[in-house]
């Protein structure tokens, strides 16, 4: 069969370099339609690489020329040519770099058989492509390396979107041509790694046009006035904030932001000015007022009292839900482990199922630790931030209701056990979200874990269920008990608290009496009782340590156990792949006991911060706002006060005070006469029975 090149089945001048080439006939007589589909779309025919090298060339000449025209022109330095600002710019960077030398290095090869003479040398059409492809990586590499302003904002999108076009065409052909042949080869798989590289290049193009855009607004900038010294301390105040406001997505996941914080803390030891500022969203004071905004609008559209915990979750149950996929994805990456071990033992005796397994397994075991270490970090960063977040608006709600107690409630809530909700409760609250998706993932875990066992030794794998039920189980009177303890703990720890910071407060009282050993006894008896508690605690959380650390390696001989006496058939396979599956569930069988004492130590604390936020709070509306103009800023009339709330028992009873503006007052009395409930009053700190 000959071509439309061949006359009379003689090869006609015009395709004979086609065939020195191609080393045979293009196409043949069939269908011309179906034939050119073929031909181009097929990465092993002589036409597809023709293709490629052309649309390569063509690319790699409009590059060469863009750099040698605008590098020249735009008046830089050699220095400020080439940087990479971006994890995003470094990933293209180098990800295309060694791709395009991978493929050079391929091409060098393909060519050196012809010169080896080798049986199976390359026909020319392979290496010039490779060759070509490998060129216009390390080409583009270079480019992408090159500052944005040193292009044109305008062609550099441009290339990207034309580099994806180009690598979309050599992926499918290459997807193509393994469909076709039923074989992977070493080029096959570098152009389908070549479309993540294009699509890297996109991202960054789209990106840099904004780059461009800043630079152009700060050139112009260097032509306006000097600002003024508000302006300058605005900007100066931008500046401390930190990098992580303002990092893009590759930055947040690689952590890329905190580089400049790190190599400043390798030149010199870090000092309070080296600190940046917190994003706003981080800030206290924002994240009481976003507090504070939920709890209103719960409180309008409900009569009853809004739920303090639902108020926080609805408060950030974004980042609890991001922070949970990762947690999720975390679990599922490391499920992963005893199943590709299995599969590469199967490998290893001649069980694989097709001819490069060995090579796949390795790539997705690479894919799958990176995505596991890149997850855990995530998650860990998440929770951690949303638990300051938790913790500082906690701590500014406590500081605020603190200003409005009602005498009652300050009956209730001492200074002591104020202290304690600060230091104390509101931290462990704080460190309740970086373990509180333990919770669900260490149950997702046992279940994903007890799947493989039973996929591996069949019905051994009840035993070890069996097990850890009976754990479980064996661990729920302990953790009441814990929770008992946690909270007598508590209680004790405020008594010590409140009359540590009485006897600070009155030191000179008992210097002068000589009450010290006195108020020492009271304070060690008081500091016994908080031991007695912590020490009950303490040891009830060893028997669980204990209960959980032990289960392991019970698990593990009941399964083995079970799969001899039901003479379960184990081989390499088997063993190995259970062995992994019990190390698998180890790490989070442990971290149970922890995970009980952190959510017992937050339930505590959220249960006495809970109550402390709902206590009664002074009425504002006692008294009415001083008007400028008015002649009597203070005015009372026929007022009566009690401490109690109980008219029939009133502190002080029909009050009339008249106070001037500029007016010096001195109240005067003997002790106890109520001189300071009087000033209370006026304040608007006791409860008013009767007048105005």
């Amino acid at each position: 069969r000959c071509n439309r090149d061949c006359i009379d089945g003689v090869p006609h001048r015009s395709g004979s370099w086609m065939m020195n080439l191609c080393g045979g006939p293009v196409c043949s007589n069939q269908d011309a339609l179906s034939c050119a589909f073929k031909e181009v779309f097929d990465s092993s025919t002589c036409t597809n690489h023709l293709a490629a090298t052309g649309i390569g060339l063509l690319l790699v000449l409009a590059l060469a020329l863009q750099l040698v025209i605008k590098i020249p022109n735009s008046g830089g330095s050699a220095q400020g040519l080439v940087a990479v600002g971006s994890p995003l710019q470094l990933a293209a960077v180098v990800f295309s770099g060694c791709l395009g030398l991978v493929y050079l290095g391929l091409g060098l090869s393909m060519l050196g058989s012809i010169f080896s003479q080798d049986a199976a040398a390359y026909l020319p059409h392979w290496w010039l492509v490779t060759l070509s492809q490998g060129f216009s990586l390390v080409l583009s590499s270079f480019a992408f390396s090159v500052r944005p302003r040193f292009l044109g904002a305008s062609f550099v999108p441009l290339w990207s979107i034309l580099v994806v076009v180009y690598a979309a065409f050599i992926c499918c052909s290459s997807v193509v041509g393994i469909v076709a042949d039923k074989a992977i080869t070493i080029k096959a798989c570098l152009d389908v790694l070549s479309l993540p590289a294009a699509f890297l290049f996109l991202l960054y193009g789209v990106r840099c046009t904004h780059d461009e855009d800043g630079y152009q607004a700060t050139g112009n900038a260097l032509y306006k006035p000097l600002n003024t010294e508000a302006d300058g301390q605005i900007a100066d105040s931008d500046t401390q904030v930190t990098s992580f406001a303002k990092a893009g997505f590759f930055s947040k996941m690689s952590f890329w932001w905190l580089n400049h914080l790190m190599k400043l803390g390798y030149e010199k030891p870090l000092e309070d000015k080296d600190m940046p500022l917190l994003q706003t969203t981080d800030r206290a004071h924002n994240q009481y007022l976003m507090f504070l905004e939920k709890l209103n609008s719960k409180q309008s559209h409900s009569h009853a009292t809004p739920s303090i915990l639902w108020t926080i979750v609805s408060c950030h149950k974004r980042e609890i839900i991001v922070s949970g996929f990762f947690a999720l994805l975390k679990v599922l990456t490391l499920s992963t482990g005893p199943l590709l071990l299995k599969a590469f033992i199967n490998v290893s005796v001649g069980k694989g199922t097709f001819k490069y397994e060995g090579f796949v397994l390795a790539a997705t075991m690479f894919v799958c630790k990176c995505c596991e270490s890149l997850s855990q970090r995530q998650w860990f960063f998440r929770t951690r931030r949303l638990g300051l977040q938790v913790r500082s608006f906690l701590s500014a709600a406590i500081y605020k209701k603190q200003q409005k107690l009602s005498n009652s409630a300050k009956m209730k809530h001492s200074s002591g056990q104020i202290m304690n909700y600060v230091t104390v409760d509101a931290y462990r609250i704080g460190e309740f979200p970086y373990w509180f998706h333990q919770t669900w993932t260490t149950s997702v875990q046992l279940c994903i874990a007890l799947a493989i066992l039973y996929n591996a030794v069949g019905a051994a794998a009840v035993s070890s269920l069996a097990v850890i039920i009976i754990t479980v189980i064996g661990n729920a009177p302990v953790a009441k008990l814990q929770h008992k303890f946690q909270s007598k703990l508590m209680e004790a720890q405020d008594v010590r608290l409140k009359a540590m910071s009485e006897s600070l407060v009155h030191m000179k009282i008992l210097k002068l009496y000589s009450w010290e050993g006195h108020f020492k006894k009271v304070i060690e008896g008081l500091r016994e009782v908080e031991y007695k508690w912590l020490s009950a605690f303490l040891l009830r959380r060893a028997y669980n340590s204990f209960l959980f650390w032990s289960s392991p390696v019970l698990v593990s001989a009941a399964t083995f156990l079970t799969c001899y006496l039901f003479k379960i058939p184990l081989d390499a396979s088997n063993v190995f792949t259970t062995v992994a599956t019990l190390r698998l569930v180890q790490d989070p069988v442990r971290t149970i006991p922890d995970v009980i004492a952190v959510l017992i130590q937050a339930k505590v604390g959220f249960t006495r911060i809970s109550k402390f936020l709902d206590a009664p709070e002074l009425n504002g509306q006692l008294r009415k706002k001083y008007r400028v103009g008015i002649d009597y800023p203070i005015v009372m009339n026929s007022c009566s006060f009690s401490w109690d709330e109980n008219p029939s028992k009133p502190t002080l009873n029909n009050i009339n005070l008249v106070v001037k503006a500029g007016e010096k007052v001195a109240i005067c009395g003997e002790v106890g006469s109520g001189k300071s409930t009087l000033l209370a009053a006026v304040l608007g700190e006791v409860p008013k029975t009767e007048g105005t």
